[in-house]
């Protein structure tokens, strides 16, 4: 297995993966395409993010998106991971853990302060990688019109 920075050439098998990964949002492979997709793989180039691949057999089985955040409270930057996923075939296999190591290291070297992930559904995964809690994460999505607090 290979660990390596994601190209365009990798964009139907990150919307593949994607689209088995998230469960708040329904992706559209148009605005994929267009926005979302590009913007990464510049803000990768630019070293705001870090957008990973894992690669076996020449096909991706897993990514994992991180954004480099300026913050005041840290003295420096973070690397906060918000997408990880492997294709169920690979899991199991130590290819998320990979997937880890590569950005704990791409984060070392960026001399990023902290590597932080808002997760669920996967804390004892990064536990067992040496991640404790610290935060409990809250959003408000701008989707959301209502002006009723709790609605």
């Amino acid at each position: 297995m290979t660990i390596r920075d994601a190209t365009p050439s990798d964009s139907d098998d990150i919307y593949r993966l994607l689209s088995g990964f998230v469960t708040s949002y329904a992706p559209d492979r148009a605005v994929f395409d267009d926005v979302t997709f590009p913007r990464i793989i510049v803000a990768a180039a630019d070293g705001r993010a870090e957008f990973l691949v894992a690669e076996q057999d020449s096909s991706v089985v897993g990514y994992l998106l991180g954004l480099r955040m300026p913050t005041l409270f840290a003295g420096g930057t973070i690397l906060e991971l918000l997408e990880l996923t492997v294709d169920a075939p690979a899991r199991g296999r130590g290819t998320g853990s990979a997937l880890i190591r590569a950005a704990q290291a791409r984060a070392r070297e960026a001399e990023d302060v902290e590597v932080t992930v808002p997760t669920r559904r996967a804390a004892d995964f990064y536990r067992g990688l040496g991640f404790h809690e610290t935060a409990v994460h809250l959003k408000w999505s701008t989707t959301c019109w209502s002006t009723t607090p709790g609605s």
